[in-house]
């Protein structure tokens, strides 16, 4: 299995991210996360992915054992799936929740082509059990560092930091095009502080509309 640790001092890195080739891919994101993670694994490094519950993942990744988790989302608990990504081997977390992830079209948007309005709070839970994750919720395994890949991935630097972890990440955008944009409202639905609707931290410009949801492009 790779990204189990090759050795006790290995750096443990946790990627972030909705999309992985070849099962589930909109665009070069994709290609990016079944390259890099492998690579890094080459190179000594205990590389994880942490991915929604999308069906192309579900359905095509043999999940394992799991972790429930309690969010403030929901009075249910999530589940929290481990998986091997298929040829890799890559050690990989699933987000199983069906009532968000089990759908129809793109991985943001209806077969209609309009994104799906319950973005904010899909990409939230996320960016939510990333951070879980980054502070202990795998007894087994805790990563050095959290890499966060475009906006569905960009509230986890921002749980991290309000859950005062001292755990450090970086946030990669991979194409700027696409910010997954929301408005102040969405705050309780994340969860989240107001004092991070600054100019350090979320978009609070008219750029944010609600035809898209989630900004998610914090400065942490």
């Amino acid at each position: 299995m790779r990204g189990s640790g090759r050795t006790a001092s290995s750096l443990r890195v946790l990627h972030v991210a909705a999309e992985l080739f070849p099962w589930v891919r909109t665009g070069g994101l994709g290609d990016v996360i079944a390259s890099l993670p492998p690579a890094l694994v080459d190179l000594g490094i205990d590389a994880r992915l942490v991915l929604p519950g999308l069906a192309g993942f579900v359905d095509a990744f043999e999940l394992g054992q799991s972790i429930r988790l309690r969010t403030p989302f929901a009075l249910e608990r999530v589940r929290v799936a481990r998986a091997l990504v298929p040829e890799s081997g890559v050690a990989a977390y699933i987000v199983d929740d069906p009532a968000l992830y089990d759908r129809p079209g793109t991985p943001y948007g209806a077969p209609d082509g309009n994104d799906w309005p319950d973005n904010h709070r899909r990409f939230a839970i996320l960016g939510w059990v990333a951070a879980a994750l980054a502070q202990g919720a795998d007894p087994n395994w805790r990563p050095d560092i959290v890499h966060c890949h475009d906006w569905h991935a960009g509230l986890a630097p921002a749980y991290i930091r309000a859950d005062g972890a001292s755990v450090p990440s970086v946030f990669t955008v991979h194409n700027l095009a696409y910010q997954g944009y929301s408005r102040p409202p969405s705050f309780p639905i994340w969860h989240c502080r107001r004092v991070f609707l600054r100019s350090t931290g979320w978009s609070s410009t008219a750029a944010c509309r609600s035809s898209n949801p989630g900004c998610f492009m914090p400065t942490v």
